[in-house]
């Protein structure tokens, strides 16, 4: 597995199929392990917050996740594979589950949201198992009650729903403390597959307007996504 960066920050030239086999050969190695979907987001806030850059770094596998980041690589001259978004590896994600026997535990989201996704990929994947859920709280007051759930059900896998970067500066503060030996960052995508949020159409997110429909949806991601124009002058200001 190859790696570029991108203002900085680590990115894995990976496609679906090579990421599953990564997280596959992570599971089967033992340890914890973070899988990251680094967007410009992510990549932003690593580049003003050296904790959540030294995550990332540590990082098992970092998805190239977001339009931005795959035009970012081409215009360094490598080329990224393609995007690997948390919500569409979940699915190929929970078959090769079903198939294998890992386990999984869905953690965050609103109280609800992970029970409405776990129905949703059992009935899509039968015989997938869905230890347990629970929204929890992102920050450390929560998480002796996050693992004391997690540990008493059991998971090979953990899929984390905070939004970035608390999913993931949970997971390096907590996995190590479960059995699971794979934690995943996948911010909103409970919402989707619960079907609590609409996603954008597919002619949208083969355009790479999904940011823009999901704009139009959640206004409140407005400050969020202010950090895109700077992103895109900082790679355009450079090359490394």
């Amino acid at each position: 597995m190859t790696s570029i960066r991108v203002l900085g920050v680590r990115v894995d030239a990976v496609d679906p199929d090579s990421a599953l086999a990564r997280i596959e050969e992570l599971v089967a190695g033992g340890g914890h392990h973070l899988v990251a979907t680094v967007n410009p987001e992510f990549i932003m806030r690593a580049r003003s917050d050296p904790a959540f850059q030294a995550v990332l770094d540590s990082a098992g596998l970092c998805l190239p996740d977001g339009w931005g980041v795959i035009w970012a690589a081409r215009r360094q001259g490598r080329p990224l594979p393609g995007r690997v978004p948390g919500v569409d590896l979940i699915p190929p994600l929970a078959a090769r589950a079903a198939r294998l026997g890992w386990r999984l535990f869905l953690l965050g989201a609103a109280p609800g949201v992970a029970e409405a996704a776990a129905e949703r990929l059992r009935a899509d994947y039968p015989g997938l198992v869905i230890t347990g859920c629970h929204a929890g709280e992102a920050g450390p007051e929560g998480d002796e009650e996050s693992l004391r759930r997690i540990a008493a059900a059991g998971a090979d896998i953990v899929l984390v729903a905070y939004g970035a970067p608390r999913q993931e500066l949970w997971i390096a503060r907590n996995l190590a403390r479960l059995p699971a030996a794979v934690g995943i960052g996948v911010g909103g995508a409970f919402d989707f597959l619960s079907g609590r949020v609409r996603r954008a159409p597919g002619w949208m997110r083969r355009l790479g307007l999904e940011w823009l429909f999901r704009l139009a949806v959640q206004p409140w991601r407005a400050r969020r996504m202010a950090v895109l124009p700077r992103f895109a002058l900082e790679v355009l200001r450079t090359r490394a």
